[in-house]
This record gives C-alpha cells, structure tokens and sequence, in this order.
C-alpha cells in the first residue's frame, strides 16, 4: 500500500484534501521500533510525529525518585508526539515501545516550513493534531475520575 493510500486511510487525516495528504506523504515514511526501544525522551527537542499502525507506545513522565511511569499507551491508528506543534518545541513526556511496533513517521521540520508556506495546509493539520490532543485529554480525564472516584459511591454488591 502506498503511503499516499496508508494516510488517506487514517481516520484522523480525514478531514485533509487529498492534496494535502499528498503533501503528507511527502514528509513520511515507515518505520518500525523493537520492543523497549525509546522515540523520544522528556525534555529533549521534539522533533517527529508518528501514526501507530501496529504495536503499543507507552507514554511516560519522569518522576523524581521513581522513574519514568507510564501515564497513557498508544495503539493502532493513534498519533504518538505532538509537541513539535508549540514553540519552544521540547518533549513533555516520554515515548517507548512495549511491543514491537510500525508506524508512519511525519518530518515535522517539513510539516512546519509546508504550514507556513500554505496556511490552507497548516490549518486543517493543526485542527487534526488538536483534535487528537482533545481526545487524549478527555481519555486522561476519565483515568482521573475513576483513579480519584470517592469509594462510597460505588455500590457494594451483596
């Protein structure tokens, strides 16, 4: 399958022309991660953006004493990295493959220096990235209801 036709059938590029995913394609190509094998560490430039096809990413935050402790995993058809979005672009967490793991990696040095060459590129990319960053956020939200949940509302069972 071309990379053309493999970003066509994401469901978060749906909303991309296929010119623009044409220009997508441009900017990616396959890649795979074995098992334990780091994409990006906290703190460090965030450059790259990957679209999951098969395996699982854990997403990590350090945390003093502790380590690195996984707050999110990442599957099929799901985005792994956004921070190259906001200046000053520097990963806020961590990324590491728990399984072994395919995915499409956008150039995001090209996706940037596309958008502020065509903001009719740009816009629509922002709003699919910010529309998987709302979906995270909400996913994380839930985690924190059920984490934070007051036990005597859930009922017994007799």
């Amino acid at each position: 399958m071309s990379m053309f036709d493999q970003l066509s059938a994401s469901t978060l590029l749906s909303g991309l022309s296929q010119t623009h995913i044409a220009v997508l394609s441009s900017a990616a190509r396959e890649v795979t991660f074995a098992a334990g094998e780091r994409l990006f560490e906290e703190g460090a430039p965030a450059k790259g953006c990957w679209l999951v096809q098969r395996g699982c990413v854990a997403i990590d935050a350090g945390i003093p004493g502790r380590g690195p402790v996984v707050v999110q995993t990442v599957g099929p058809g799901e985005v792994v990295g956004w921070s190259w979005l906001i200046t000053p672009a520097r990963w806020h967490f961590g990324a590491i493959a728990v399984a072994p793991t395919a995915a499409i990696e956008l150039d995001t040095d090209q996706l940037r220096a596309f958008a502020e060459h065509d903001p009719t590129f740009g816009y629509p990319v922002a709003i699919a990235m910010l529309t998987m960053v709302l979906d995270r956020l909400q996913t994380t939200r839930a985690r924190l209801l059920d984490l934070y949940r007051n036990p005597a509302d859930t009922p017994t069972r007799r």
